[in-house]
This record gives C-alpha cells, structure tokens and sequence, in this order.
C-alpha cells in the first residue's frame, strides 16, 4: 500500500514538473520575442498611456441630455449678460426704428442718441432707460439659450468632422439655429418691443399689455379696387370672396403676437447664418500658427477631446464683436421692417401691413436711408453685445466642462 502511494506521488510530481517546463518555454519565448521587437513594444505602452490620458477628454456626446442642458444653461447665461449690458441703448435703437414721435427728431445722429438717453432719464429716471428689460429677460434667456443648443446640434449634423468644416456648412448651421430659436421666443419679442415703444407717464402693466395686444383688431381691408367689370355676377363672386377671407383670417388672439414673424425669419437666415460664420472664422485666424502664442490660452484639464484651444478674452470679445457688426450690418433693413409691422397695432389705423407694403411705407416717409435708420446706435449696441455674449457662452462651457 506504502508503495502503491510513493508510486502515484511520483506520476503527480512528474506531471507538475512537465508542465512547469512547458511554462518556463513559453514565457522565455515571448520574453525573447518582446526584446527581438522594441518598436512592437513601444507600440504597445503608447496605446496604454494613450488610453490612460484620454479616459479624461473623452470626445463628448453632443446629443446627450447631459450635454445639451449644460448648453442650453451656458446659452441663457450669455444671453441675460449681453443683453444688460447694452439695455439702454437698446430702448433708444427701438425708439428710433419704430418712428415714435417723442423721439424722431433725435434720429441720425449721435449728439441725438446722447439726447434722447437724457430725455428719458429726466422723464422715467434709471427705470425708464430699462424698461421692458424685464420682458427682454424672459425672452432672452429662452432664445439664447435655444439658440446656442440648436447650432450645437446642428454643427454637430451637418459638420461632422474637422475636414467637414466649410462656410456653407458654418453658415447652415447657423441659420438654422436662428430660425429655431425666434420660432419659440417671438411672442415675447413683440411684448419687449412693445414695452419699450410706450413712452406716455402712465405705464401699461405686462398683464395689461398682452390684454391688450390680444383684443387688438386689425382694421379690415376695403375691397379690391381693380375689379370693374360691368357684370353684376363677376361683383358679386368679388365681394363673396373678400367677405370669406376677411371672415376666415383671424383678426385677433394670438395670431398678434406674431406680427413682422415672417420678415423675422428671412431676417434671421442672414444674420444669425453670418454671426456664427463670422465667430468661427474669425477665432480660426488667432488659432492660426501666427497668432496661436498670443491668442490662445492652455487647454483646460477637462477639456473635451475634440474642442479647440480657448481663446484669450481680447480675442474672444474682438471674434464676437466683428461677428455682430458684420450680420446687424447685413440684415438691419429686414430688423427695421419687423419692429414697424410689430407695432402696426400701437400707431395708424391699426391695419395689420404686410412686408411689402411696410417696406414701400418706410421709403415713402424717409427713402432708402429709412432702411437704416438707428444703424449707428445699432453698431454701438450689438458690438459689445455680440461680444459679451459669445465671450460669457464659451467661459461657461469651459466652467461647465463642456
């Protein structure tokens, strides 16, 4: 039995010492193979460490909930900032374009801006100088921040790579960003514009004001003109017709917080297209290898993957201003047709005008210069507006790890 045993250890340790053997090959052959390959293995550690670096810069998933609130947040800051800055200014540009008869005769100069600041200060003191700023808050902040998550997704659709990257592309995606935007908000726009149109001691409560807005009713049409036939029959159809259109079209409600939308979105195409375009053009020249050393600060540690270098405050302020001289300079007689079809129903007859006919109504009162007037106090408000909003939205996104 003892030898039995002794005999079974023996084959139990001769079968442990086979396989130790066969172990000790195999690793001194790949330990041989390893030392006849150094680049194999350099290879290999670059990917270790270059896993081990990126764990921490992961290319972010723009679609994501996570990142589109972080967005939408860092949108509507940059909005309220800009808009704050720039809130007097704002009131008197309005003033200007909507004709007010209080202040036509500041118009087209700047000893006349400076004037007419004094003049509602003196009146309304600080509070008159920010009227309808509440209004502009409640509507900025949406906008904004609308804004700046659609052009995110967009740029994300249409521009998928750096390669990708072309004007029509940046342009696109801005516009369609604008277009998005001004589709939810434009009601409160309306209200805003109208809050800062109103310049009599007594002031209309924000409740009373979209009462009134509201109930507005446009005055109706007279029947076209151009139908003179003889036939009792072809008059009547004539009459038929109008009196159905005048009866179908809504005349009040809600349809009048959207005076001037349509001159709004051919508007928006323009400026909101080039306002990006501009941005990132402009922040592609300092990122250049010229002006890389004294445009650019050092990439946050929390930084994405795929996002570019930040930009230095007088860099980021110069991008943002120049993009919006270059877009308000470009769709400003649009923005000056809107704000008169928006206060259609504060001033005249209260007939609802289309584009055309507010277009040929401004040239008949001032001519081709009525299509910029206020653009002086225009460039001096979306300058530093422009500039304070895209400077706020990309610190924010930089604060919010985005």
């Amino acid at each position: 039995m003892p030898t039995q045993r002794e005999g079974n250890a023996d084959i139990l340790v001769g079968k442990m010492d086979g396989a130790l053997r066969r172990a000790s090959t195999v690793i001194t052959s790949a330990a041989s193979d390893k030392a006849s390959s150094p680049s194999a293995a350099a290879a290999d550690d670059s990917k270790v460490a270059e896993a081990a670096a990126g764990q921490g810069t992961k290319k972010p998933n723009k679609h994501g909930m996570d990142y589109m609130m972080r967005s939408f947040v860092a949108g509507g800051l940059a909005g309220c900032a800009a808009k704050t800055t720039v809130a007097p200014l704002d009131r008197v540009k309005i003033l200007f374009q909507t004709s007010n008869p209080q202040f036509a005769k500041y118009t087209g100069s700047w000893v006349g801006m400076g004037r007419a600041l004094r003049d509602i200060y003196a009146q309304h003191g600080v509070v008159g100088l920010f009227r309808g700023h509440s209004a502009t808050l409640l509507k900025i902040y949406p906008y904004a921040a609308i804004k700046f998550v659609a052009y995110e997704q967009y740029r994300a659709l249409i521009i998928g790579a750096k390669h990708q990257e072309t004007w029509i592309r940046r342009f696109s995606a801005g516009a369609l960003a604008g277009l998005t935007s001004v589709l939810f908000t434009y009601p409160l726009e309306v209200i805003r514009v109208r809050l800062a149109f109103e310049t009599g001691v007594r002031s209309t409560s924000l409740i009373g004001l979209c009462k009134k807005i509201y109930h507005e009713h446009p005055m109706p049409k007279a029947a076209p003109a151009a139908v003179h036939s003889s036939s009792a029959v072809v008059r009547g159809v004539a009459g038929a017709v109008v009196t159905t259109a005048q009866a179908v079209a809504p005349r009040s409600g809600i349809i009048n917080f959207y005076r001037g939308f349509s001159t709004t979105m051919l508007g928006m195409i323009p400026y909101a297209g080039m306002s990006f375009l501009t941005h990132d053009t402009i922040g592609d020249v300092f990122r250049s290898p010229l002006l890389r050393k004294h445009a650019t600060l050092p990439q946050p540690a929390n930084a994405p993957a795929d996002k570019s270098a930040p930009l230095r405050a007088w860099a980021e302020l110069t991008a943002g201003g120049i993009s919006g001289a270059v877009s308000q300079t470009i769709s400003y007689p649009l923005e000056v047709i809107r704000r008169r079809m928006q206060v259609a129903g504060a001033v005249g007859d209260g007939r609802r005008l289309r584009i055309a006919e507010t277009a040929g109504l401004i040239f008949k009162e001032r001519g081709l210069s009525g299509f910029f007037v206020g653009l002086t106090i225009g460039y001096v408000k979306i300058v530093p507006m422009a500039a304070v909003s895209f400077y706020t939205y990309e610190r924010t996104k930089t604060m919010l790890g985005i």
